[in-house]
């Protein structure tokens, strides 16, 4: 899958359909194609009774992109199966769909995870996978990091918060060059639920650690910000539950859609990366491009 592209800030190249585009330099980052391929989304799995259709129910859809793509990993961006995370729900509506792919996916939990007390169904569910609410792996030259943003349910995401220097140590132990990180709430968020400062700290770490890549979900939409203190963010929304609309714009925010279930896949390479959100099948809505880290 070529993962060229035209530009979209001075640090990366950029092609996409969207509704607003920043004006900025065309520059060139090469990625190796051989790179290993990350394939995200998150707000998946609707409950068993509920019927697909054009706005809602598509993570067979979206499963069907994701096994096309032939990725090395898979990361799930958290509210995995709706309404809570029920582990019969798990079974009969996200393991039928993307369950195929649950050997390599990597997940993170959200707040309809969280829904079901203790995380009980996402624990049974993914089983040794949930054994830590976060955690860290590698992927290639990359160090990916996986947090829990259900700051309530895990004694705050705040500087200070367990979470927080678990994050802080991680990166230490970890000098990568190139590192991504992911959890379910938006820090930044043109859509319905909007921008939250209370991941800023989990921010500031990532940030002086020389990070390169955030990715969230819980906004049903894709978007695209420019760097904000280096790190990227990517909110992935459509992994098949439904689409929600984008109602003010934030600062940065380069590309985003609100009508197209989709994966964002990434290429990670040796010192860059590049992305293309691939839409499911009927979407007509795509973003690509690269960046150096």
């Amino acid at each position: 899958m070529a993962l060229t592209a035209t530009s979209a800030c001075s640090k990366s190249t950029t092609r996409h359909t969207t509704t607003r585009v920043a004006p900025t330099t065309s520059t060139t980052v090469p990625v190796s194609a051989d790179a290993p391929l990350v394939v995200a989304a998150g707000d998946i799995a609707c409950p068993p009774n509920l019927k697909p259709s054009l706005g809602q129910c598509q993570q067979e859809a979206t499963a069907e992109t994701v096994e096309s793509l032939h990725p090395a990993a898979v990361l799930a961006l958290g509210d995995l199966q709706y309404e809570s995370g029920e582990a019969r729900n798990f079974m009969a509506s996200y393991d039928a769909s993307w369950g195929r792919f649950k050997s390599i996916t990597h997940p993170a939990p959200g707040n309809h995870d969280w829904s079901t007390p203790n995380l009980a169904g996402y624990r049974q569910y993914w089983g040794l996978k949930a054994a830590s609410p976060w955690y860290s792996f590698d992927v290639g030259a990359w160090h990916l990091i996986a947090l829990d943003s259900d700051c309530r349910s895990v004694g705050g995401c705040q500087a200070g918060s367990v979470e927080e220097q678990w994050l802080k140590a991680d990166l230490a132990a970890h000098p990568a060059r190139c590192i991504l990180a992911y959890w379910h709430h938006p820090r930044w968020s043109s859509g319905i639920h909007g921008s939250d400062d209370g991941y800023d700290d989990f921010w500031k770490d990532l940030s002086a650690a020389g990070a390169d890549v955030v990715l969230v979900g819980h906004d049903h939409h894709y978007e695209r910000f420019g760097p904000d203190r280096g790190v990227r963010e990517f909110v992935v929304g459509t992994g098949g539950r439904s689409l929600y609309p984008t109602i003010s714009v934030e600062q940065r925010s380069e590309a985003r859609s609100s009508n197209t279930f989709g994966v964002l896949a990434l290429h990670l390479g040796d010192g860059s990366y590049s992305w293309q959100f691939v839409p499911s099948a009927g979407g007509g809505f795509t973003d690509s491009g690269s960046a150096r880290c």
